[in-house]
């Protein structure tokens, strides 16, 4: 789930998103378009989801108005589980039919952690994993330059949450 925040709210929303017991290693605070990532995983159905996670999270800050925005992502196939932290995450569109190809094809790069493709604003969410932003740059341009039918590709650098 991606959320947009207003100018101010961040470690404010990051502290009731904690206290909903999302696991901290869940939350992800972005430098883009998209303020704070979510992974929630583990849903036995969209009921669940909707009931548990997305109206609460979105009813969060009220008259505040904490939110401007909230995006939900709908994981078709999983990637593999999250081995390490991520450094940035890439939203990618793909050309129709290509995803589940494009999908194994960013699995063989060291620096990717997982890719799913999903159902929502992108096609595939790519979290990747680098020991400094030399690393992840040559890693986003290596997928750019070998991984064939991408049509777009929105990178966001992971910010140091302190919460």
């Amino acid at each position: 789930m991606g959320l947009t925040c207003r100018a101010g709210h961040y470690n404010e929303l990051i502290e009731k998103l904690l206290a909903m017991d999302i696991p901290k290693g869940n939350i992800s605070l972005l430098y883009g378009p998209i303020d704070i990532f979510i992974k929630l995983d583990k849903l036995k159905n969209l009921n669940e989801f909707v009931k548990k996670w997305s109206t609460p999270i979105r009813m969060i800050g009220g008259d505040k108005k904490c939110l401007s925005k909230t995006m939900t992502y709908i994981v078709a196939v999983e990637g593999p589980a999250y081995s390490r932290p991520p450094s940035a995450f890439m939203f990618l569109n793909v050309e129709p039919q290509e995803a589940e190809r494009v999908q194994k094809e960013l699995l063989k790069f060291p620096q990717v952690i997982s890719a799913d493709v999903v159902f929502g604003p992108c096609d595939l969410i790519v979290p990747l994993s680098a020991k400094d932003q030399a690393e992840l740059t040559r890693a986003v341009e290596s997928i750019h330059e070998k991984v064939s039918g991408i049509e777009e590709a929105h990178t966001t650098v992971v910010a140091m949450m302190h919460v």
